[in-house]
């Protein structure tokens, strides 16, 4: 029998994961993360660490299976909190759920696992894991969950194929309904429980507040840029070089340069995001405005009037070349090499259209169709069907 550790979440996913896992003779072993102390920042009846690790431990024992917790707190800490302050202070915004993943389940936890004498380390990620066979050695596939509505693949997208070759992901074959169902089955404690909605293990946070435990609140201005203002229409360098073209297409616009009215007050622009339009608390205007950049040295707020404004759209987008990730380490391009495939830059997003380029110094992916709120920080991850391929963080 080999032996499966499965991160036990205390809801329903992880839950059937286990239970599927026991149904096709695996032992299985039910472990549940704590990630989290602070309960000043997180909202606290929206599933705290708490009511989880007691889900967690009634569905252990409803399966007979043994259960521990452990406590990652302090690497939790370590790599994804201090990195998300640290992203949010250059103005960027991190994904903490794509680094908790790469971090600290497949890395900090498969460790925890590892040395309990497990085989695998499974998931209640909605995903699949495929394989194939490249000059004589076994590749593995991540593949999208077969739940088109649920799929999260794109969490797993800097996976390695040494975390791949130990992972399980048992319900990537089923609908969420399915899974929801076969709980009921089993009298589940998780069965009707609710989706968190929140950080990673740690349950739902106040962002705002979360971080300004570490980056203060300072006053700024809020402008509000015109949809005909000059710098929207900046011509394309006269150049036959490609890597300019896609450079040009790619770079942020002068919003300093542009002509626009104050129109509010923010308590700092690190706390936003492009493509943003709750939270600014600005009304009186004819649509919603939606933030089209952010200056965190000056500290300025840019928007757009709606969701068509053009200061939300790019055509092209830099990935610096030590954060170009590829799954399938066989398909990694050389400088000059291009690859068309489709792409997505952040979860639930439909698969676009996209060319990828790659260069000495990083790669370009050019999309065919102009993409809203491209977003420093944040992951693009690239698929062909349904195999995600890579992914690497936007610059």
């Amino acid at each position: 029998m080999k032996r499966v550790v499965v991160g036990l979440s205390g809801g329903v996913d992880s839950s059937v994961a286990a239970y599927l896992l026991q149904q096709q003779g695996y032992e299985v072993i039910g472990l549940f993360m704590k990630n989290w102390h602070d309960d000043s920042v997180t909202i606290s009846n929206e599933c705290p660490w708490l009511e989880d690790s007691n889900d967690a431990l009634l569905v252990a024992e409803k399966l007979g299976i043994p259960f521990q917790t452990v406590d990652l707190s302090e690497q939790y800490k370590e790599k994804i909190v201090d990195y998300m302050f640290s992203e949010y202070e250059k103005g960027r915004t991190p994904n903490p759920d794509v680094l908790c993943n790469r971090e600290i389940k497949f890395d900090v936890f498969m460790k925890i696992a590892l040395s309990l004498g497990a085989d695998y380390v499974a998931t209640g990620h909605y995903c699949r894991k495929g394989e194939t066979e490249v000059g004589g050695k076994t590749v593995y596939q991540l593949l999208s969950g077969v739940d088109n509505n649920k799929d999260q693949s794109y969490f797993l997208c800097q996976l390695s194929q040494e975390q791949l070759a130990k992972a399980l992901f048992p319900i990537g074959e089923l609908t969420k309904p399915e899974v929801r169902k076969i709980a009921a089955e089993m009298d589940l404690v998780t069965a009707e429980k609710r989706d968190s909605q929140g950080l990673c293990f740690i349950g739902k946070v106040r962002l705002p507040e979360f971080l300004q435990q570490k980056l203060q609140p300072k006053e700024g201005l809020i402008i509000q840029v015109d949809k005909n203002d000059p710098i929207f229409s900046i011509p394309k360098p006269d150049t036959s070089s490609e890597s300019e073209l896609l450079a040009f297409e790619a770079a942020s616009l002068p919003f300093a340069d542009a002509t626009g009215k104050v129109v509010g007050k923010h308590q700092g622009a690190h706390y936003f995001t492009n493509g943003q339009r709750k939270g600014l608390g600005v009304g009186g205007t004819t649509e919603p405005l939606f933030i089209i950049a952010t200056d965190v040295e000056r500290n300025i707020v840019y928007t757009g009037l709606g969701s068509e404004h053009p200061g939300l759209f790019k055509k092209a987008l830099f990935v610096n070349q030590p954060e170009v990730h590829w799954i399938r380490e066989d398909l990694t391009l050389k400088p000059g090499e291009t690859l068309q495939t489709m792409a997505r830059i952040r979860y639930r997003q439909p698969l676009q259209k996209a060319t990828l380029h790659q260069f000495e110094h990083g790669m370009y992916v050019s999309f065919e169709e102009p993409q809203s709120a491209i977003t420093e920080g944040q992951f693009v991850a690239w698929y062909d069907g349904e195999e995600l391929l890579g992914s690497g963080v936007i610059s």
